[in-house]
């Protein structure tokens, strides 16, 4: 269960952007009741508004709030506009991150690291927002998140994301094929961390260099399939040694991944994706399946979290534009995902209608009593 005081605490650091004067509800009352209704999958301003409405007295006291002086719709929304969205980020993602198990003797941490575009965001004369975000791996916890504004891009924001976490010394961090850059390698090696890249055609050498390894002759390192959404996958995974030939600083293995896939109404018909990648990590420090598990789950983030924020709660489609509310929602999001998470939660949609039944479970995941 999550740590409201740490929580609360961890919300008390923030900086409020309203004037003294005239201020009627502390700043980590309103927070910490955006995140109760979004955990409950509230979306909207409106629908926080109308949870904080509907709070039985004794619950909103619990929140501290004066039943008889609740903040109006607006209020909140005028607040959560003006949040810093980084600053929050940064205070959610630490929260979150204390209450990560820590990995089990003999196994590393796996954070990886993918942006995502608030589609919703967009309007007639701007470019919708873009955030970064490091998840840990296994559990699909949001870490670390950072804005990236239209005057950059994700390699610029990389180090500053990760930044925020204090510690990656011997953490495994994955990344796609934007992120396979020079200074990145060099700062993950000054942090003590290690690193698996995707390589793909924006690095067009390098690229050709994995090709021509002589994959042919090398035996699968893991095979494993699934099934699911229709369909049947076959990965492989080939793995070798590299120490001349590939144009990339302290590259030490090569990987080649091969996925097949075929619909299961359509047997006959297989097609097939071939990515390449290097890493850092030495013959004895990662085996070949635990390689494996880390590629494969880089894409945790999207399936855990991103897939969830835009079909759970329709970020995608989201209406809120105006000043960083995009941003804040999408790390109120985060807080509420990774909330449920950490209880062992697999299925969100499920999980909030649970805690929309009753007003009282929201406070009771967070531990605010």
């Amino acid at each position: 269960m999550a740590s409201a005081a740490g929580l609360l605490t961890a919300l008390g650091s923030l900086p409020d952007p309203r004037a003294r004067r005239g201020v009627r509800h502390a700043l980590v009352t309103v927070v910490a009741a955006a995140v109760c209704a979004v955990v409950a999958g509230y979306r909207s301003y409106a629908a926080i508004g109308e949870w904080v409405a509907d709070l039985p007295a004794d619950t909103a006291a619990v929140l501290g709030i004066d039943a008889g002086r609740r903040p109006s719709e607006a209020m909140i929304r005028r607040l959560l506009q003006a949040l810093d969205p980084d600053r929050l980020a940064a205070v959610i993602g630490a929260w979150l991150g204390a209450q990560v198990p820590a990995p089990t003797a003999g196994t590393r941490r796996a954070i990886a690291v993918d942006g995502k575009t608030l589609r919703g965001s967009r309007t007639s004369d701007t470019v919708a927002r873009h955030v970064l975000a490091a998840a840990d791996q296994a559990t699909g916890v949001v870490l670390a998140s950072t804005d990236v504004d239209g005057k950059t891009n994700e390699i610029t924001r990389f180090q500053p994301l990760l930044d925020q976490l204090s510690d990656l010394r011997d953490t495994v961090v994955t990344a796609d094929a934007l992120h396979c850059q020079r200074d990145h390698v060099a700062y993950l090696a000054e942090r003590g961390a290690h690193w698996i890249l995707t390589v793909k055609g924006n690095q067009p050498s390098l690229h050709a260099q994995l090709a021509r390894l002589p994959w042919r002759a090398v035996p699968d390192a893991a095979r494993d399939s699934d099934r699911g959404h229709g369909r049947r996958e076959i990965r492989t995974l080939k793995i070798l040694s590299i120490s001349t030939g590939i144009d990339f600083p302290n590259a030490a293995q090569a990987l080649q991944i091969r996925r097949r896939r075929r619909r299961l109404d359509q047997p006959k018909r297989f097609t097939t994706e071939t990515v390449y990648a290097i890493t850092d990590l030495l013959v004895h420090q990662a085996k070949p399946a635990q390689l494996a598990t880390w590629l494969r789950g880089h894409w945790s983030i999207e399936n855990k979290v991103h897939w969830v924020r835009d079909v759970t709660y329709d970020e995608d489609r989201s209406q809120i534009r105006t000043g960083t509310g995009p941003q804040v929602m999408a790390a109120l999001r985060n807080a509420a995902i990774g909330a449920l998470r950490l209880t062992g939660v697999t299925n969100i949609a499920a999980a909030n209608r649970h805690h929309a039944r009753d007003s009282n479970r929201p406070l009771a995941l967070l531990g605010i009593t």
